[in-house]
């Protein structure tokens, strides 16, 4: 398996992993998330990770702020993480987690955010943003699901609100929404894990 920066000649088939794994249209709201960061100028990295010359995965790297009362810093976001499904648990996506969170400290990212299961990211290198003294950009995020890595340039002072680029907004891919976020949040508050856990 080969973990590269995607070429301009794959976009589309980035696309077509990404819409598979989410289950979602070729044109769903995470593939025009992807597209809005491209555009605005927010994304940072756009990693792709190739078995027998095709394309099977990908992870995305975008600016966003942790609003500290210093000043507001630049951290970067990952979203989306997708394999393609008949790939899916065979370690192309925690070799692409550690691959965005190389290119992340090669930026010079203080931290590395993240909506997602706690129980995949938390064996990845992530941990309980909200624990570390983050606030999340939505209540539509489980707390469970904010999670974040912290790398070599961060500093104790950087904590508060996590603030994404527009492109999350506009597409509407903030956290869940009913009836899936109260289903979640029925599961959490149960002591059960989210779905896909």
């Amino acid at each position: 398996m080969e973990i590269r920066r995607v070429m301009p000649a794959e976009e589309l088939a980035a696309e077509e992993v990404v819409s598979a794994a989410f289950g979602e249209p070729p044109d769903g709201r995470v593939v025009q998330m992807m597209r809005a960061l491209q555009t605005s100028g927010a994304a940072r990295a756009s990693l792709v990770a190739v078995v027998d010359e095709e394309l099977v995965a990908h992870v995305g790297l975008s600016r966003g702020w942790v609003d500290a009362r210093r000043e507001a810093v630049e951290v970067m976001v990952l979203s989306p993480l997708s394999v393609r499904p008949d790939l899916q648990r065979r370690g192309v996506g925690t070799a692409l987690v550690a691959a965005a969170l190389e290119t992340a400290e090669g930026h010079g990212a203080p931290a590395v955010f993240l909506e997602g299961s706690p129980y995949y990211y938390g064996r990845r290198g992530f941990s309980s943003a909200s624990a570390l003294g983050f606030e999340r950009p939505s209540a539509r995020i489980p707390d469970p699901g904010f999670q974040v890595a912290l790398l070599s340039s961060y500093r104790p002072w950087i904590v508060g609100r996590l603030i994404y680029p527009e492109a999350f907004w506009t597409t509407d891919t903030v956290g869940l929404r009913d009836p899936e976020l109260q289903r979640v949040e029925a599961q959490i508050a149960a002591g059960g894990r989210a779905p896909g856990d």
